[in-house]
């Protein structure tokens, strides 16, 4: 179940920490095509040990710019709502991660 933070601040403190690890994760992929090496980035790393108060903010990204938060949701959720006949399609993969964020009651 969706767990609420504590105040409005923390709320913001929150998103403005994801936000900047964001934007450096977008920034130190650099050529790379691999996405398992996107995963082990450091600032991608530290986006996960934020722990599952971010879920709202990265399907807010995927719907926003859909881009490879899979794994992400996928360490924090323990789930993997995408379809086999979505894989690698990234656009169908957000398209499945927010269809289960609805399902799951987060608003983002």
């Amino acid at each position: 179940m969706p767990r609420a933070t504590s105040t409005a601040e923390s709320q913001a403190d929150l998103a403005t920490r994801f936000h900047a690890l964001a934007a450096e994760w977008k920034a130190s992929r650099g050529h790379s095509s691999s996405v398992n090496s996107w995963a082990k980035l450091p600032a991608y790393r530290a986006i996960i040990d934020l722990g599952p108060e971010v879920i709202p903010l990265l399907l807010r990204e995927l719907q926003a710019s859909p881009d490879h938060w899979f794994w992400a949701l996928k360490e924090l959720t323990g789930e993997n709502p995408v379809t086999p006949a979505s894989r690698g399609n990234v656009a169908e993969m957000a398209k499945c991660w927010l269809d289960w964020g609805k399902q799951k009651g987060y608003q983002w």
